[in-house]
């Protein structure tokens, strides 16, 4: 086996998690890390996607509404990156036709606030068995 592709699968599952209220992607960091996800942490999108260029990550978090760009304009940036990379949004404000544009689009998923963490463990665990599958293995669900 390559062993640049070894030590990928051996490397912890890579959340990125994006929210301009900093005690939510606290919050989500510190849940996410008790299950063995490592998760990154940004307040402004335009800082995560600089990390984006730099590092892989299997899911993306977002809210939907923040200054300078919005979860969807962040969706659409992380998939000319990376098309393997999820993306859930969360959002305390969305109508139904946000919804239906960000599935149309291919967003993974989309949990509206307040949601119950279980809910967003979930939806990453079944993210995290998506990518699984589609690359053969080596990601542990939540």
């Amino acid at each position: 086996m390559d062993t640049d592709r070894s030590a990928q699968l051996e490397a912890p599952p890579q959340l990125l998690i994006i929210d301009d209220e900093p005690i939510i992607g606290k919050r989500l960091q510190h849940a996410f890390g008790k299950v063995g996800l490592n998760a990154l942490i940004f307040t402004s999108p335009q800082a995560a996607m600089e990390a984006m260029n730099k590092e892989s990550f299997n899911v993306v978090i977002t809210d939907f509404r923040m200054k300078g760009m919005d979860g969807l304009e962040v969706f659409r940036q992380v998939k000319q990156l990376n098309q393997k990379t999820k993306v859930i949004i969360i959002s305390g404000s969305a109508s139904p036709e946000t919804v239906d544009t960000a599935f149309q689009e291919g967003v993974f998923d989309f949990l509206v606030k307040p949601f119950r963490l279980d809910e967003l463990k979930s939806s990453v665990s079944r993210a995290m068995e998506e990518i699984k599958g589609e690359d053969g293995g080596g990601i542990p669900a939540c």
